[in-house]
């Protein structure tokens, strides 16, 4: 499998080219992401953990949906895909949850930049999934007071992009 390429962007967020994943995240280039809150309609959070074998964050908590975009693909295309192919899901309705956020994640000992324009989007699915077991490795619910509580005692186990996101849906 080839690696994937992303759409990198100047500061203001105005793409510029396309680089390999790699390279994106060796040299903090600004890329996009879509992420997902996705609810069961009893208010209980789908929350994602983050496959062993990943490079940046392994075993972390996330949010229900956490994808690259790329090139060309707007954000609400790219979080479709993500509950597409991560929980195997289609036809959800999204909110998006005001405008893009900028997100810097520097990791040194692992040479990553993670340098994102991050649009999440709030959704209520109340069925059942299919994982892809490449990039999740459980899904669990949660509601939003015992979430508060486990990032306040714990939030190492969570990746630091959800936990800067999670304001948006009141954590």
């Amino acid at each position: 499998m080839s690696e994937e390429h992303f759409e990198v962007l100047d500061e203001a967020g105005r793409p510029i080219g396309i680089a390999p994943r790699s390279e994106v995240h060796a040299r903090g280039l600004w890329h996009r992401a879509a992420h997902v809150f996705l609810f069961r309609s009893d208010g209980r959070l789908v929350l994602q953990q983050r496959q062993a074998t990943k490079d940046v964050c392994p075993d972390a908590w996330d949010l229900s949906v956490a994808e690259h975009l790329r090139a060309g693909e707007s954000y609400a295309e790219g979080a479709a895909r993500g509950l597409q192919e991560e929980l195997g899901i289609a036809n959800v309705r999204l909110e998006a949850l005001g405008a893009p956020l900028r997100f810097k994640l520097d990791l040194p000992g692992k040479g990553i930049k993670d340098y994102e324009f991050q649009q999440c989007f709030r959704g209520q699915f109340d069925g059942a999934f299919s994982l892809d077991p490449a990039e999740v490795a459980a899904v669990r619910e949660i509601d939003l007071r015992a979430l508060r509580s486990e990032i306040r005692n714990n939030r190492a186990g969570f990746t630091p992009w959800f936990v800067n996101c999670a304001k948006l849906v009141g954590v």
